[in-house]
């Protein structure tokens, strides 16, 4: 059967995302491969066709018990066959999964990593036709990656004890060019074709607010989307302990997650929010990979996260069925002091620490920056964009004004040039502003040229204009644990008269502060409709939706995702036939589900 075919047959997609069909044809040419994918861009499909393909069967290794029951009962329910192996699997039940594993009843295999240190499931898949191993997540393999597990460094001796050896696919949404080089090496991958997807993810809209009280923001964002389904990410267990509380006082359908949890609890926890049950998950990053729910409206993180690979693998999880979706960050300075205390009680090596420093200080950056916010992630990642605004995050749809700042430059120009760049962002900030501390007055800084140039500002408002000037390039700021500022050519101009400083300057508006923006005009896939229209037809799709999935006892996303139900909703199909051509039905469910569907549409037309 060709990929194609299988692609509509099962999932019900008529053509390919770009990317899927190349990484196909590589595995089934027998060829070894490094796909790096952003959530949402469909990596699954990529191994999982092949896995149905190829004559033997499939071993995914994937770093979360609850990601691999996810992920195995929607291939199940879509007549897909597959099974995972882990440790919740009661005796008989492991019985009969190896039992129709050796019969070949089984084409795609999960388990964890940590199972192949398991003797038994070692020396019964030796004696099994393996045709290809996929390692999903294959970021935990690098200390480098956000999230290392020490037990993917046993895969590339496994592999290699595997006659023959199988092909191998490795898979991860987010990589920088060293945790690339440590997958490569590490999982002993061999000439591997690489495909780097584009990073971008244009159905989502990304912002960072500032200055704001963040529960009361939180509470009128929940109020205005009380029929979406969203994560809320907090820094800490006390925090989400707090906020998860906070929320039911408001009477919020709200869920918490966390590792000071037990485990049946998280398990709960997480089983309730992909059925539906409750609106949203209030979490720490403990709930991270296990999230395969695809209708996630939005992500809003109350509080920076440490490193902008964490940030992007959370934030996209908002919008995975290509409909939009929110990135929201609520920054403020409080913030970082926060994440490095994390960072100190958790590094105790010195080159580990220095790396999460630098990784923190690039997540700082994308919260103070004044350009656009897609732009900063994609060239973060290696990835260069063709424009310089996006229009479409929260700092391109600002109204900006241009201003001769060339004045308060040469005050923060002068303060930089008398310091010859011994220090940082804080001790510029303080001179500037004439503080009177201890520090200042140590090094007699109370008598430089530049004290109290800047007085009039708040030290917030001179931060934010020095961090600009860093941004254009009139300063420059080194890595580490305590960067330090120095002037540029193009600043030492400005100091000699030779050049201005025009700089264009936000002007926030309420809505910044009530609620961001919702885009969607640059997504292929997103659901040009008129929303507000389509809502009740909408709203009594995801009703039955529910219902089916409640007396199946899988997720509702299982069934259809959001952006199904939308275009349903969009195009009222009242045959076999019409509903056929929607995205997201296949073959099977098509036959399975497309009955009840229509009635419910042919309801809703009578009414």
């Amino acid at each position: 059967m060709q990929p194609i075919t299988i692609l509509k047959k099962y999932f019900g997609y008529t053509t390919f995302r770009p990317g899927q069909e190349e990484i196909i044809n590589a595995l089934l040419s027998g060829r070894d491969c490094l796909a790096i994918m952003p959530t949402g861009a469909g990596k699954s499909i990529c191994f999982q066709i092949p896995g149905l393909i190829l004559d033997g069967i499939t071993i995914v290794i994937s770093p979360l018990i609850s990601l691999m029951k996810d992920q195995v009962d929607s291939l199940v329910n879509q007549q897909i066959p597959a099974a995972y192996i882990n440790s919740q699997c009661t005796f008989p039940e492991m019985k009969e999964k190896f039992s129709l594993i050796r019969s070949g009843k089984i084409k795609l295999v999960y388990v964890s990593p940590e199972r192949l240190e398991n003797e038994f499931f070692m020396s019964f898949m030796s004696n099994m036709h393996i045709s290809l191993v996929v390692i999903d997540e294959a970021h935990c393999v690098s200390q480098w990656g956000h999230d290392f597990r020490t037990s993917y460094c046993h895969i590339k001796d496994w592999l290699q004890s595997l006659q023959p050896r199988p092909v191998v696919g490795a898979f991860t949404a987010t990589a920088t060019e060293k945790v690339k080089t440590d997958m490569m090496s590490l999982l002993g991958l061999q000439e591997e074709k690489i495909f780097i997807g584009g990073f971008d993810r244009p159905n989502l809209y990304f912002s960072v607010v500032k200055g704001i009280d963040k529960t009361p923001f939180i509470l009128n964002y929940l109020t205005k989307h009380k029929n979406d389904s969203g994560i809320i990410y907090a820094a800490t267990r006390k925090e989400v302990d707090r906020l998860y509380t906070e929320l039911h006082k408001y009477h919020i359908k709200a869920g918490r997650y966390h590792a000071g949890m037990s485990d049946e609890t998280r398990r709960t926890m997480q089983e309730r929010f992909s059925y539906d049950e409750i609106q949203v998950m209030v979490a720490t990053n403990a709930f991270g990979m296990g999230i395969d729910k695809s209708n996630v409206r939005f992500v809003i993180h109350y509080q920076m996260p440490k490193n902008l690979e964490s940030y992007y693998q959370e934030a996209g999880r908002a919008g995975r069925d290509g409909a939009p979706g929110e990135c929201i960050l609520l920054f403020s300075r409080q913030d970082i002091m926060v994440q490095r205390y994390l960072i100190k009680m958790s590094c105790h090596d010195m080159q580990q620490k220095l790396k999460e420093e630098h990784m923190l200080r690039r997540m700082i950056d994308y919260c103070e920056c004044h350009t656009c916010l897609r732009r900063y992630i994609l060239e973060y990642f290696g990835e260069h964009s063709q424009w310089e605004q996006c229009g479409h995050c929260g700092n391109c749809d600002r109204k900006v004004v241009e201003e001769d700042m060339t004045l308060p430059a040469k005050s923060v120009f002068i303060c930089v040039d008398e310091l010859k760049g011994r220090f940082g962002m804080t001790m510029i900030c303080d001179i500037l502003k004439g503080s009177a501390n201890a520090k200042v007055k140590r090094y007699g800084f109370d008598h430089a040229v530049a004290y109290g140039m800047l007085s009039r500002f708040s030290l917030n408002e001179i931060r934010d204009f020095v961090r600009q000037c860093i941004e254009d390039q009139y300063l420059e700021q080194t890595e580490g644990q305590y960067p330090i500022i120095s002037l540029t050519a193009a600043g030492q101009n400005v100091l000699a008269g030779t050049a201005k400083v025009l700089q264009k300057i936000a002007i926030p508006s309420s809505s910044e502060i009530l609620e961001t923006k919702k885009k969607d005009k640059h997504s292929e896939e997103s659901i040009s409709i008129d929303e507000e229209k389509l809502r009740p037809v909408f709203e009594q799709l995801r009703n039955l939706r529910y219902n089916l999935a409640k007396e199946e006892h899988i997720p509702p996303f299982v069934i259809f995702t959001d952006a199904t139900l939308w275009e349903m909703a969009r195009t009222l199909p009242v045959t076999l036939e019409e509903m056929e051509r929607i995205k997201g039905v296949g073959t099977f469910k098509l036959h399975k589900y497309g009955k009840p569907f229509l009635m419910t549409i042919e309801e809703l037309k009578n009414i």
